[in-house]
């Protein structure tokens, strides 16, 4: 919605569509939290949760949870530039639409990279024990920049939308404040449970000497060697 635009009725705003109008763009928000925030802190969580399944089985669920994440993302991505151009709106012009983008791009890298050098390793045993940590780390900026653009949306659309009420504690705007606080909360909590040791997978023997010996045939590493 264009600054001081008519707004719509509620029944023009409700519910989803795909045509162009603001239930299109409806999409866009459920989209990026679901997608970016939550899926992204689920793919997250699975080496947490699931500690005592084969470490193969919960690289595919994290890749797999991370690559639906990436798909809804993109969804909400399409939804908003459709709803822009039907509306006569500019593209990429608020600090929300760049960071929003910088997430997207960077969430794409991080999964290709993931991919290649974890689900299908092609680097080196030495590449990819230096890479997870960056790995890691980034995963969690990642989110972060997840939620922050969101919060960046949520403020530019009540603003938009509400601007001369907002600050009357309309229950829009503090149904939207409750929400960012959630998620704000929502990564707390999962910074907390991926920084604390206690809660970090424990190492599997077995899988470590598989490990070993797949780097024996496939590098001529000594099994006896770190």
């Amino acid at each position: 919605l264009q600054l001081g635009a008519t707004l719509p009725t509620s029944s023009q705003v409700l519910g989803f569509a795909w045509d162009g109008s603001s239930q299109e763009f409806n999409l866009h928000p459920l989209c990026m939290v679901l997608g970016l925030v939550f899926l992204q802190g689920d793919a997250i969580l699975v080496y947490r949760v699931f500690r005592n399944e084969p470490k193969r089985n919960v690289k595919v669920l994290h890749g797999i949870i991370h690559l639906l994440a990436l798909i809804i993302g993109i969804i909400g991505i399409v939804a908003v530039f459709d709803f822009h151009r039907e509306a006569k709106i500019p593209d990429m012009y608020s600090l929300h639409s760049w960071c929003g983008m910088a997430t997207l791009i960077l969430f794409c890298i991080q999964w290709v990279m993931g991919l290649l050098f974890f689900l299908f390793p092609v680097a080196s045993s030495w590449l990819r024990a230096s890479y997870l940590p960056v790995h890691v780390f980034c995963g969690l900026v990642l989110l972060v920049m997840a939620i922050g653009s969101s919060l960046l949306g949520m403020t530019e659309k009540l603003l938009f939308s509400i601007m001369q009420p907002y600050s009357l504690f309309t229950p829009e705007g503090v149904l939207a404040n409750v929400l960012g606080i959630l998620l704000v909360c929502f990564g707390i909590v999962l910074g907390y449970l991926i920084t604390r040791e206690e809660y970090r997978r424990p190492p599997n023997p077995e899988e470590e000497s598989l490990s070993v010996h797949f780097k024996t045939l496939t590098e001529g590493a000594s099994p006896t060697g770190p």
